[in-house]
């Protein structure tokens, strides 16, 4: 049935007797199955309403002192559930591009294909609020929205539905038939000790691609202030021809007139006045 899981109590959640484990199996055993048959009901896959809940709980238990000291934490699963099953990411993993085989009864598939066929706000609020029961501001906080767009969107919701199936228009005939269809359905999930198992893996392969990635960060740093100049270098320019240099030429003849000045400097040089000499006193 598609009943609101009451929240375990303290005793069962926190109690100093039981470890974190055994908290975290009870609240597992408790709220597991009839999450699974909430979240079918609101994707209608049955392999991914499993998946989303076990999930929800490996994020959890990764959370767990978080999730141990919430006033809910059947809310709290709850809510991670939801969100993983309607990711928009799904649409593009190729198992899900097919749909799955619809229920036997045919008024059962009439209802589910009017849940599908709402926008996902809207099956959401419509679940938490006639299918498990929330009041109001509670299904506008799990649905992340304000008290009159939860009261909005559930209207909307019942009226979409009663006009593909118009004997649901009554809350309490929408109430119950959504709890027959969830409980038509044999839905198991995994048990406790996996689903820990599970997130603790995923928990260290996680830490340990994080370390890798900072060492590799680390290393390409440290190398690069290895191998980086320490100053500036300008770069050196190609190389260029340089036209209208005259080219080198060897010393030839003198002809008559350059020897005649020749011999006229050195006549000058030999002949000219005298040097003047400093005399001391």
């Amino acid at each position: 049935m598609v009943t609101r899981s009451p929240a375990p109590t303290d005793e069962a959640v926190s109690s100093p007797a039981l470890t974190p484990a055994q908290a975290f199996d009870a609240l597992y055993a408790f709220c597991a199955p009839a999450l699974v048959r909430q979240t079918y009901l609101l994707t209608g896959r049955r392999e991914l309403a499993q998946e989303a809940v076990e999930r929800a709980f490996q994020v959890a238990w990764q959370n767990w002192p978080e999730v141990a000291r919430d006033r809910d934490p059947a809310g709290w699963v709850r809510a991670v559930a939801h969100e993983c099953a309607l990711s928009p990411w799904h649409r593009f993993r190729l198992r899900h591009r097919h749909p799955e085989p619809p229920p036997a009864d045919a008024a059962d598939r009439a209802l589910l294909d009017a849940l599908l066929k709402l926008p996902p706000t809207y099956r959401r609020t419509l679940l938490l609020y006639d299918g498990i029961g929330l009041d109001l501001p509670e299904t506008a906080a799990e649905t992340e929205a304000s008290t009159p767009a939860a009261a909005g969107r559930l209207t909307r919701a019942r009226r979409l539905v009663a006009d593909r199936v118009p004997e649901l228009s009554d809350p309490a005939a929408l109430h119950r038939r959504l709890a027959e269809l969830a409980s038509t359905e044999r839905l198991r999930a995994a048990q406790p000790p996996t689903v820990r198992t599970c997130a603790e893996r995923r928990t260290r392969f996680w830490t340990r691609s994080a370390l890798a990635f900072t060492a590799t960060i680390v290393a390409a740093t440290t190398l690069t202030l290895r191998t980086a100049p320490t100053h500036y270098e300008a770069p050196i320019g190609p190389a260029q021809a340089i036209s209208g240099v005259p080219p080198e030429v060897g010393l030839g003849p003198l002809s008559e007139g350059e020897r005649r000045l020749e011999a006229k400097l050195r006549s000058s040089a030999a002949n000219g006045p005298e040097r003047v000499v400093p005399v001391a006193r």
